[in-house]
């Protein structure tokens, strides 16, 4: 496998607290003047993120909604809509991949942020850190950089919905906290002590200082080495730090050895870009709303299929799978997930999205379905991909130009007029639903 080089020491940490309830907050302005909470979107009995108003009336996240209204009466609740926050925060990573090309994002609402050789283009750290901010704000303008609308990273121009018709970024840029640092830990350390819309800067040297006097749950701790900690006393990253790496060793592990060197601040966890194709999506919509899960089962296999067959993925096995549906009422429903051993078998890649449908379905009947390749491994095990991968490639010169044939239709008729027929439910008694008509994507 080759050498990754999308790589950095020095790391901008872009982080955005209560990402997704802020996503509603700026298209719903009520919710900031009133104690608000989003419902879980794979466990809709139970709250997710709470508003600093519903915090103050005792509201926590992964408490029960009946449990949440008894303690806040003017709680306000909102169904969450991951498709969109998914579809947000694209336009964030496009943002900040167009001051640097490694970008690493380990949840939503934070972004790591290569720097390695971007003080010639831009000087010294607080101008990185000025680029990146002015990188956002355009964002939320609607323009890039360069003065173009913002090119989706991991978002495809087939499947949209209603509300993602505007290229902006919806959240406020006076929202994000920045922080540089050396190596993530450090950086996401200095963005938890920024102000909102301020960043925090440590320099080369000064880790120790710094983190010295942070409190021990900025550590990757779980919640029981945290209670081990503090029944010995330790309080802050300083107190971890100031013991022998070896008696934490003994006491903790290999992960001992891990948490002790990021306290002392002597390791710098590198941010590691992705150098892969762009994302590959697969749709259909559903003429009437479909809500049977079989039925949602069986397009997403075909879905995978399809999304196999694209010219792009000629060379990749897919990593990273998501499952997209837009529901009725303007809801949506969204299910990743990462494979442990990267394929291009189709029963493979659905196994861990058909559970997800089973045990978290959609809330509500579908209108529309995708299915989208965001992460990619190079090489291929399976050695009958082989052939198929390079009729593929031979196909490629005339689907661009079928490609271009289709939206010059487009553009003459205002609106698509080719259409495809799949199998969806081949064995139902039911003429209308044994196939679909979905719109012609060469």
């Amino acid at each position: 496998m080759a050498r990754n080089h999308l790589t950095s020491s020095s790391a901008v940490c872009c982080w955005i607290p209560l990402f997704a309830l802020r996503c509603e907050a700026a298209r719903r302005p009520e919710l900031g003047s009133r104690p608000s909470a989003l419902v879980a979107p794979d466990d809709t009995r139970r709250v997710w993120q709470v508003s600093p108003l519903a915090r103050h009336a005792g509201v926590k996240p992964g408490m029960t909604v009946s449990q949440a209204i008894g303690l806040c009466h003017t709680l306000l609740l909102c169904e969450a809509d991951p498709v969109y926050y998914d579809e947000q925060f694209a336009r964030l990573l496009s943002a900040l991949g167009a001051v640097s090309p490694v970008v690493e994002a380990p949840e939503l609402g934070r972004v790591f942020v290569g720097t390695d050789g971007l003080e010639g283009l831009y000087g010294a750290p607080e101008q990185i850190v000025e680029a990146i901010k002015c990188g956002v704000r355009n964002a939320e303008c609607g323009i890039s950089v360069q003065g173009r609308p913002p090119r989706h990273s991991s978002v495809n121009s087939a499947f949209r919905t209603p509300h993602s018709a505007l290229g902006s970024f919806r959240i406020p840029h006076s929202a994000l906290r920045v922080g540089w640092g050396m190596g993530k830990f450090v950086s996401w350390v200095a963005a938890t002590r920024a102000k909102p819309g301020g960043a925090v800067i440590v320099r080369p040297g000064e880790e120790g200082k710094f983190l010295a006097a942070q409190p021990l749950a900025v550590l990757p701790l779980d919640p029981d080495t945290h209670r081990r900690l503090r029944l010995l006393g330790l309080r802050t990253i300083g107190d971890l730090a100031a013991l022998p790496e070896e008696a934490v060793v003994s006491q903790l592990g290999r992960a001992g050895r891990r948490l002790w060197r990021l306290a002392a601040g002597e390791t710098a966890e590198r941010v590691v870009g992705r150098e892969a194709p762009e994302p590959i999506t697969a749709a259909i919509a559903y003429f009437s709303p479909v809500a049977e899960r079989e039925l949602l089962a069986h397009a997403l296999e075909q879905l995978i299929e399809r999304a196999l067959r694209h010219p792009r993925r000629a060379g990749w096995r897919v990593q990273v799978v998501r499952a997209r549906a837009e529901l009725e009422h303007g809801a949506s429903w969204l299910a990743e997930a990462t494979l442990k051993d990267p394929s291009a078998d189709r029963a493979r890649i659905a196994a861990p999205l058909k559970p997800r449908l089973e045990q978290a379905p959609p809330t509500g009947a579908v209108e529309r379905l995708a299915v989208e390749f965001t992460g990619f491994a190079p090489g291929t095990t399976e050695l009958q991909l082989f052939a198929r991968d390079a009729r593929a490639a031979a196909r490629a010169g005339r689907r661009r130009a079928l490609r271009t044939a289709v939206h010059e239709i487009k553009l003459r008729l205002k609106r698509p007029m080719l259409y495809h027929v799949i199998a969806v439910q081949p064995w139902s008694r039911i003429p209308e639903r044994r196939y679909a008509l979905i719109d012609y994507e060469p």
